[in-house]
């Protein structure tokens, strides 16, 4: 962002946030904090559309971040364990176990959502608004409506998933990739580990992982399973890049039948047990080439991509959240900077960006270790730094939005 996004009356910019989900409302959130007030947050589901979702890992920077909006953990967070607790499972049966330190704490998409969107103030967010296009008018970013309404903007933050509109307009040669595996998903009333408090990975054999952690109400499980793209769209109705959030309605009869299966062969019959009475859906996972940029000039004003919008990354990595909320944290601290100090936004990408690309490059090397997936040569760009102990933690933002085909 420049000087001129400013006019010379000093007034404050306007900035619209495209995505209601988690990086969109962080991102309103912070810079309503900072002291801009001219934020509006558009949201393509209409208001009245149900929304749940999975667990989440936060690390500490975005606990951090979290704690600053005055969001307490005790809001959102179910047991306040930071373990990992790995276990090798033979013949159905636990027969190795490594506990590790993971540098955060898990809470679940829909306690997190709701916890920033009772924040907003009211008349910030705007349900039903589907982007459609973004264009230049008179020098200033505009945005169009699938309705027909329009917004001008001087900045404009896409923070719309890993379906990004914003990305497709702004980068369109990066597209998503099926990787190859699935990760099945439900919460369950019944807990098949008494006094359940870590976060749990079982891993029976290569190419299967299943894990579990404690909610309120029961447990999260997700069981990551190999499934060619042909075989994901006779279970699931449409091919993986096009449903990438299975909702209930979606999972056939073979899918569940698939999931009972393996859970059957693999799984200790506790755990078997609590994935036979769960309602479950599914999400596709991805890969898309690494970004080499964040920041898009339109005009004398700016849009740029965050979180899920800029680089989808495999859950394992358990970055998909912690990248938006660090990103949207940089980027009020930048526009805070310009208004002070006439900054710009490259300072902030310079920062950003190379740990978004980290995070794509590192999820196909943790798959590949757990025989999960297509095995394709990495994408070009930067490679991976040394993965820590505690990255394959196996969990991330499973959204379940109601209004994906």
């Amino acid at each position: 962002m420049t000087s001129s996004t400013m006019s010379a009356s000093g007034r404050q910019p306007t900035i619209a946030v495209v995505g209601g989900s988690i990086t969109g409302p962080v991102t309103a959130l912070l810079l309503l904090r900072a002291g801009f007030d001219d934020i509006t947050v558009f949201e393509a589901a209409p208001a009245s559309a149900p929304l749940g979702g999975g667990l989440i890992g936060l690390e500490h920077p975005a606990l951090d971040v979290l704690d600053r909006l005055g969001i307490p953990q005790h809001e959102i967070v179910a047991h306040h364990s930071e373990a990992i607790v790995q276990i090798n499972v033979r013949d159905r049966q636990p027969a190795e176990t490594i506990r590790r330190t993971y540098p955060g704490r898990n809470t679940t998409w829909t306690l997190l959502h709701q916890a920033l969107t009772r924040r907003l103030p009211a008349g910030v967010l705007h349900s039903g608004m589907k982007v459609t296009a973004l264009a230049e008018e008179a020098g200033q970013p505009v945005l169009r409506f699938r309705d027909g309404h329009t917004a001008p903007a001087d900045l404009v933050v896409f923070a719309d998933g890993r379906s990004s509109t914003g990305r497709r307009l702004l980068d369109p040669d990066r597209i998503l990739r099926y990787a190859g595996y699935v990760a099945h998903r439900g919460i369950a009333d019944i807990t098949p580990v008494p006094g359940l408090r870590d976060f749990l990975r079982l891993q029976p054999c290569p190419g299967v992982q299943f894990n579990l952690a404690p909610v309120p109400g029961g447990c999260d499980w997700t069981f990551y399973l190999n499934c060619p793209s042909a075989e994901y769209a006779q279970r699931f109705g449409a091919d993986p890049i096009r449903r990438v959030f299975a909702l209930p309605r979606h999972v056939s009869p073979a899918a569940r039948t698939h999931v009972d299966t393996h859970a059957d062969l693999l799984l200790p019959a506790g755990h078997a047990a609590a994935v036979h009475t769960t309602t479950r859906m599914a999400v596709p996972v991805l890969d898309i080439t690494p970004p080499d940029r964040m920041v898009w000039p339109i005009g004398t004003g700016h849009a740029v991509l965050l979180g899920d919008a800029l680089a989808p990354v495999r859950p394992h990595t358990a970055r998909g959240a912690n990248n938006g909320i660090e990103q949207a944290a940089g980027l009020a601290a930048a526009l805070t900077q310009h208004r002070k100090y006439a900054a710009d936004l490259h300072g902030w990408q310079h920062r950003h960006l190379p740990a978004a690309v980290a995070a794509v490059h590192r999820g196909p090397v943790i798959g590949r270790r757990l025989g999960l997936g297509t095995h394709r040569p990495p994408p070009p760009g930067n490679p991976p730094r040394e993965e820590r102990r505690w990255l394959p933690h196996g969990h991330q933002d499973h959204r379940d939005p109601r209004r994906r085909p």
